[in-house]
């Protein structure tokens, strides 16, 4: 691509992305054009906002308590990580991004799930969004129990076959009667036991419990292999149709209890969120006032990149939405700096090239092939650490991590091409040959 055609593009491109940040801008600037101009007019633009985490918008936090007293120990950690997944689908389908769920003493017999939903100020509505999803339990009597004897519901016992084990739960009706009915599809796992439980049970009762109740009591007639079964009662439509979509939504292998709400103000996050951009301006320009001092005409350059850089950045941040907490906006800063260093390796290894006499292109050329295997092995490092602060960490360390690993990958952009495209602007002008704006050695003429 031509390089002033190339300019301009990056040009355009970080003024569509400033004004997809800053929307007010753009409608100030769309309403002063419209007042003075009649033959065309700019429609004013609203985006959605950025997403901000708990710390920074307040919100609800919630914590739960697991019973695991019917779980074996080598399947605690399963069933934990299945809760904190079931939390997280249900509250996803409600709109609410990025939840923090997070686990506490998970070795204990009650380990705690702690639920922090940013933006959600009433604690009724998120247990609600939350939702005590039915524990689905299939149950059987003791081999001991004669055909005979009268059986209580306390005579049945597990058979591990449970929530977890479905793959999809629909309404349907009864063929003769009509009555509207639950289909279950159970997963591999799933199918084989409920193989097992109708084999074993053959004209013996299996008992289908929700929530440690009852609600249907059928006599095994056939063994079933396909992994499907049906949950029948006295169920309304509305009613079938509720429980159907809460299995989709996730169900909970064990029974949780909810002991601790509070709604936490955003007070504390506004404040830090004023804290937080006062740091990142103040960042941003002793960066710039440092590059220019230092390295002039470059450094101009240098920061009129990372203003492109910032662009980018928190137009990537509001268009996936990526939820910001505090520990992001510290990412932010830092991948700052981590934008400029790329530029201070450039601009010293430009100078090296100068003293061997080469012409201006050349410097700038070889300057930055030269500088690229450092620049590449010192954010690889940063992205690889990133990686796995995001895949190892919870909550705020994961906002921290994919801050700063969004922040290095687009920082070797704007080094690698928006300042460089910006210095080989310079060749064939007046300036390639003004040393000290360039601070650069003598250079030879081309």
């Amino acid at each position: 691509m031509n390089l002033r055609i190339l300019i301009v593009v990056i040009i355009l491109v970080a003024m569509v992305a400033g004004f997809f940040v800053f929307s007010t801008s753009w409608n100030w600037l769309a309403v002063a054009f419209n007042s003075r101009v009649s033959f065309m007019k700019l429609p004013e633009w609203h985006p959605r906002g950025f997403s901000f985490g708990l710390d920074l918008q307040g919100g609800t936090h919630l914590v739960y308590e697991a019973d695991l007293k019917d779980i074996s120990s080598s399947d605690k950690n399963d069933a934990l990580e299945s809760v904190r997944d079931v939390i997280e689908r249900r509250v996803n389908l409600f709109g609410v991004a990025e939840p923090l769920v997070q686990l506490e003493n998970p070795q204990a017999e009650k380990p705690r799930l702690i639920v922090e939903l940013a933006g959600i100020s009433d604690i009724a509505s998120a247990i609600k969004m939350i939702g005590e999803t039915p524990v689905l339990e299939f149950k059987e009597l003791p081999r001991a129990f004669g055909a005979t004897e009268q059986a209580n519901i306390e005579d049945f016992v597990n058979t591990g076959l449970t929530g977890r084990h479905l793959v999809k739960a629909e309404l349907s009706f009864e063929q003769t009667t009509n009555k509207p009915e639950v289909s279950l599809k159970f997963n591999d796992e799933g199918t084989k036991l409920f193989k097992e439980i109708t084999e074993r049970n053959l004209s013996r009762p299996v008992a289908i419990f929700l929530d440690g109740l009852p609600i249907s009591i059928p006599t095994v007639q056939a063994v079933i292999s396909d992994g499907q079964a049906v949950i029948t009662g006295q169920f309304s439509v509305p009613e079938a149709r509720q429980l159907a979509q809460r299995r989709n939504a996730g169900a909970f292998p064990v029974p949780i209890h909810l002991i601790s709400q509070q709604t936490i103000g955003p007070s504390l996050g506004a404040a830090s969120l004023a804290a937080s951009l006062k740091a990142g301006l103040i960042a941003m320009a002793v960066l710039a006032a440092f590059m220019l001092l230092w390295y002039r005409v470059p450094g101009f350059f240098a920061s009129l990149a990372l203003i492109i850089y910032i662009a980018f950045l928190l137009g990537i941040f509001k268009l996936i939405p990526i939820t910001l907490t505090l520990a992001g906006i510290a990412g932010v800063i830092m991948s700052l700096a981590i934008a400029l260093d790329a530029n201070v390796l450039i601009f010293e290894r430009m100078k090296e090239e100068a003293r061997l006499g080469k012409s201006y292109a050349l410097v700038v050329h070889d300057g930055f092939a030269r500088a690229w295997t450092s620049i590449r092995d010192s954010n690889l490092t940063t992205i690889l650490t990133s990686i796995i602060l995001y895949w190892q960490g919870t909550g705020t360390i994961k906002g921290f991590a994919l801050t700063l690993m969004i922040g290095t990958v687009l920082s070797m952009f704007t080094s690698i091409t928006v300042t460089r495209s910006f210095l080989l602007s310079l060749v064939g002008t007046k300036v390639e040959k003004w040393k000290f704006l360039l601070r650069l050695p003598e250079i030879s003429k081309p």
